[in-house]
């Protein structure tokens, strides 16, 4: 599995957004996309279950907190982009998730990342937190049935963009720590 430190892999996937159009072959490359931009890519296993549109609707309802911190918001998993539109389709509260679905169906960036479950042919629940430099800076990793914080993932971005010590706890306007001299 890739982890901090690791240069994120360029690899072109499918991307599908929005509910107002069939999708059209649009793809995206997360290291050429928005250049100078925090990127939040997180993986879910599969559309059209259970936790995972939990996860959906929490990134989604503070998506606004990531763009504030000149952070982009993807979401993804191994379903193909017309699997994603019926999916965000069904529920109001997926279509309201306004930010690009990776379809990674080939499930080639999945794999490049190392997070394929290899019983269940699924990516795993995985977060990772990619610099302006397209430098993993931080990776989480959950189970098929265990749901992530969003706010967790905020924070923990907000630590990073400090580029200072940050103790257990810690959030946005507390005091890092500081060295003695």
């Amino acid at each position: 599995m890739l982890t901090i430190g690791d240069t994120f892999p360029a690899i072109t996937v499918p991307v599908q957004q929005g509910t107002s159009a069939l999708p059209a072959g649009e793809t995206l490359d997360l290291t050429t996309a928005y250049p100078g931009k925090w990127k939040v890519l997180f993986y879910w296993p599969k559309d059209f279950t259970f936790v995972c549109p939990t996860e959906i609707v929490g990134y989604s309802q503070i998506k606004g907190d990531f763009e504030d911190r000149d952070a982009v918001l993807i979401g993804a998993s191994t379903d193909t982009a017309h699997v994603h539109l019926a999916w965000r389709k069904s529920d109001p509260d997926l279509a309201a998730a306004d930010f690009p679905w990776l379809a990674d169906n080939g499930a080639k960036l999945a794999d490049a990342l190392g997070i394929l479950d290899k019983n269940e042919h699924v990516a795993f629940r995985a977060t990772f937190i990619v610099d302006p430099d397209n430098v993993i800076q931080a990776v989480q990793v959950n189970g098929l049935n265990v749901g992530r914080n969003p706010a967790e993932t905020l924070r923990v971005l907000d630590a990073l963009q400090t580029d200072e010590l940050c103790p257990c706890n810690w959030n946005k306007g507390d005091d890092v720590l500081q060295v003695a001299a």
